[in-house]
């Protein structure tokens, strides 16, 4: 892939339209059903029973996490800027009898006071966010010096044959994943934002096979930028 074809993969396009994202919320989770019960839910649940303290989950989505907090999370708050994602999100936590605090925010724009943060979680979101390094960025600046990112991304594929079709299939896929951007290279985006990565190469088995490399780990930002 040249520097072109990354920086055409990275042009904006129009964001999903309310409609389509009133749609999205509806159909989120069957669609995901088959790649929760092929791994994904415990990936989720792994990941999650290590978050603690202050605990921020980015594009909360409609709550596949909740279930998985542990009691070792203090103070847990959801943020998803979606409204029809919130509101499915609520009722997952009174049937879950969670006790959270649910706010409008976007990743790139966290509304919390420097270092007061212990965990951010975010799953599959950093795919999605239009402006990732701002994204990052806001992270590293609400964690504590020694807080954690824990993290289940997609990632761009390391094969040569995936990684062509998730370029040619990134547009019709990203209109129809309310901007999922299928091919984006996630770890590499989280290190040259200063963040220390530790992480694993999974396959999100029962997806299809634009979106099955995974990264899936912890990232520090003890050495991150602003």
């Amino acid at each position: 892939m040249t520097d072109t074809d990354i920086a055409n993969a990275e042009l904006p396009v129009s964001p999903p339209s309310p409609a389509w994202l009133r749609v999205m919320a509806l159909v989120y989770d069957p669609f995901l059903w088959f790649g929760e019960l092929a791994g994904m839910r415990g990936r989720r649940g792994m990941l999650v029973a290590g978050a603690y303290g202050r605990v921020v989950e980015i594009g909360a989505g409609t709550g596949l996490n909740i279930a998985h907090y542990s009691d070792r999370v203090a103070e847990l708050v959801l943020a998803e800027p979606v409204p029809s994602m919130r509101r499915r999100l609520a009722r997952r936590l009174r049937r879950h009898g969670r006790t959270a605090r649910i706010v409008d925010a976007p990743a790139e724009r966290l509304p919390f006071a420097d270092a007061s943060v212990d965990t951010v979680v975010s799953t599959l979101v950093l795919c999605t966010v239009d402006h990732p390094e701002r994204a990052l960025r806001e992270i590293a600046r609400i964690l504590r010096p020694d807080g954690q990112l824990l993290f289940i991304e997609h990632v761009r594929a390391n094969s040569r044959f995936l990684a062509a079709l998730q370029d040619r299939l990134l547009h019709p896929w990203r209109h129809f994943g309310g901007g999922c951007r299928c091919n984006r290279p996630t770890g590499e985006l989280m290190r040259a934002c200063g963040f220390t990565v530790t992480a694993d190469e999974a396959v999100w088995r029962g997806m299809p096979s634009i979106v099955h490399p995974l990264l899936v780990g912890r990232a520090s930002p003890a050495m991150a930028i602003s």
